[in-house]
């Protein structure tokens, strides 16, 4: 008996620090570090999801928005001060594969300073064509710009974004010229297409929707891997670019060292939080395709991207400044 009772005390304290361990995520707010101002595509999904992981959590998980640098700012943030395993990086793909492109000051990478929790989400940008240029399909662009090299010009929000680098791509694959005209921000690009001052230009589908239905612009593609449920009559630029796929990704990294129980919870609440039928709706009404992949299934994206962005950077002869 008394043996009998003395392993059965050995098996309760060890399952003790399972316990604690099991209650330490999340003990206090969450925080979640978006990169850039309020109101882009990467706040977007971190306000969403955040409002539905308060729920689930049991705590509250806040929004903070660290802009600059297209990344740095929000990583020297999340490094500053000892790792409470209670904050983490919201953004885009670009803050891996196009920052440490153009700005030497980003020497972080996932798998050393920064680790993959979740893929949030994921959002096709439009290849988008303006009425003067008579362009309906991705085929027409291709042959109407192949037999006119250096006529016609697209847009960008910036030297380095995914819309810039989402064309060099093309342009490269198959051997077209179109001059580029870069703005700050798809709050100049788009007004600029609208308005003929460029011919072509890609856009997030929510910014030109309207227009679309109003036929002043057309869609004739997008650079995500395969069709959007969104607009599954439009192309993918992958059906003509095997391989091609620059649409934008939204994910979650945690600050190296984060525990696994952390990363662990926070990807499993992630996945459950973007099925629920609130945030799927707010999700397709803002352009947005849920994902919810795990930190493996995450990181193998992020390679992915890295590769991709880096290639077409240096056909787009990106510096690092």
């Amino acid at each position: 008996m008394k043996r009998r009772n003395l392993a059965a005390v050995a098996l309760a304290i060890a399952a003790l620090p399972f316990v604690a361990s099991a209650q330490s995520f999340p003990s206090k707010p969450v925080r979640l570090i978006v990169p850039y101002a309020a109101g882009g595509l990467p706040d977007s999904v971190a306000r969403i999801v955040a409002q539905k992981l308060t729920e689930r959590m049991g705590q509250t998980v806040v929004v903070d928005n660290k802009p600059g640098g297209n990344g740095v700012v929000a990583f020297q943030n999340l490094m500053a001060g000892a790792n409470d395993n209670h904050s983490f990086i919201v953004s885009d793909g670009s803050m891996l594969s196009i920052t440490p492109l153009i700005n030497k000051a980003a020497t972080y990478a996932e798998g050393k300073e920064l680790q993959a929790v979740s893929l949030m989400a994921r959002s096709p940008l439009f290849l988008v064509a303006h009425p003067k240029t008579g362009v309906k399909t991705l085929r027409e662009f291709v042959d109407k710009v192949r037999a006119n090299p250096g006529a016609y010009t697209y847009g960008s929000s910036g030297i380095g974004s995914t819309h810039h680098l989402s064309m060099e791509a093309l342009k490269a694959e198959l051997k077209l010229d179109v001059r580029h005209i870069p703005y700050r921000g798809s709050g100049q690009s788009v007004p600029a297409l609208l308005g003929g001052q460029v011919d072509f230009l890609f856009s997030a589908l929510p910014s030109m929707i309207g227009f679309v239905k109003n036929n002043q612009v057309t869609l004739i593609g997008s650079n995500d891997g395969k069709r959007s449920p969104q607009a599954p009559d439009v192309p993918a630029i992958a059906e003509l670019v095997p391989g091609y796929d620059f649409s934008v990704a939204i994910g979650a990294l945690a600050r190296a060292g984060t525990s696994a129980e952390a990363i662990k919870r926070l990807s499993d609440d992630i996945a459950w939080a973007v099925r629920q039928p609130d945030v799927l709706e707010k999700f397709t009404a803002a352009g947005i395709e849920a994902s919810g992949l795990g930190p493996e299934g995450y990181r193998r994206e992020i390679e992915r991207e890295n590769q991709a962005m880096a290639k077409a950077g240096k056909q787009a002869d990106l510096k690092a400044e």
